[in-house]
């Protein structure tokens, strides 16, 4: 195996977000947060295409063939739709009551039993505000606020049984990896314990993958690695990308055998040491992912 990371496409995102690989169109999507984009790179031919939101998008999940993408934004959950024509169809599912302005949502995905998880946080990470929660959303039932007290809540993940779910703080005051044992009949986490603390590792934690041995790999930003720790926590390797911010990593390609990875081309800093930045890159690290969960959840009183 070769764990030479590859260009698959030089996106020059500002955040490069949410990789999600979609098994019926073999096909990679993925977010520009600040752009407002969705974005779309095809295995097959290479092509790509994006369209445009009408506020930020920061976290996707399938909804299935056809059916388009349930989306973490600025204001709460939406329903996407993209057409070939270029049009993007945004409805709005649940909005979220921030704790303060300026936040968005961030980081999010389904769980195995196909509940949409996504955290919140304060654009100005530089105000360290703990205002962040994760929420929950079922088909029909709104928001569930699951845990709060975040600045950057980051690298979502969920064991192969479910039962296990992770989640980072990607804050330079922070930067800790938890693990929760996860109820799949309610949605609920609990027990929450350190799992990684990422303070004297390089890199913090962002965005972040489970392989089909439960191991847990999150991209180690501001240091060009992605970390792959074992399900007990220990760092098991580590694999470098030509960039210095790496934001998330997800398992695709037709055996689920290649581990892409988008990445941020910060604003007004010399690149001239990684002019990659905002590329979207693919690693073989030897191990096969999972598929990603669809969103497909309906709760009891939906019934």
């Amino acid at each position: 195996m070769s764990t030479q990371a590859e260009l698959v496409l030089d996106a020059r995102n500002a955040t490069g977000e949410s990789p999600v690989w979609h098994v019926g169109e073999q096909a990679l999507y993925w977010v520009d947060i600040p752009a407002r984009k969705l974005c779309r790179w095809q295995a097959a031919t290479g092509a790509t295409r994006h369209w445009l939101a009408p506020e930020m998008l920061a976290c996707i999940a399938s909804r299935g063939p056809e059916a388009g993408w349930v989306a973490g934004m600025e204001t709460g959950v939406f329903e996407l739709q993209p057409h070939e024509d270029g049009h993007l169809d945004a409805k709005p599912l649940a909005g979220v009551r921030h704790a303060q302005m300026g936040m968005r949502f961030n980081d999010g995905r389904c769980d195995r039993q196909g509940r949409f998880l996504a955290g919140t946080m304060v654009l100005n990470m530089a105000l360290g505000a703990r205002t962040g929660c994760v929420y929950s959303y079922e088909k029909d039932s709104g928001l569930k606020n699951l845990l709060s007290g975040f600045i950057t809540p980051n690298g979502l993940a969920f064991s192969p049984d479910g039962r296990t779910m992770y989640l980072s703080d990607s804050h330079p005051s922070v930067q800790t990896v938890w693990a929760f044992d996860y109820d799949t009949e309610t949605g609920t986490p609990a027990n929450r314990r350190v799992f990684v603390d990422m303070n004297p590792l390089p890199g913090r934690p962002d965005g972040a993958a489970v392989d089909e041995d439960g191991c847990y790999w999150i991209c180690g930003n501001d240091a060009g690695l992605v970390h792959r720790f074992t399900p007990e926590g220990r760092l098991d390797r580590s694999l470098a990308v030509p960039v210095k911010k790496p934001a998330m990593c997800a398992f695709g390609g037709a055996g689920l055998d290649t581990l892409f990875v988008t990445s941020i081309r910060p604003d007004g800093v010399d690149l001239s040491d990684q002019p990659l930045a905002g590329g979207l890159f693919a690693l073989r690290p030897g191990v096969r992912g999972l598929p990603e969960p669809q969103f497909s959840f309906f709760s009891v009183s939906s019934f």
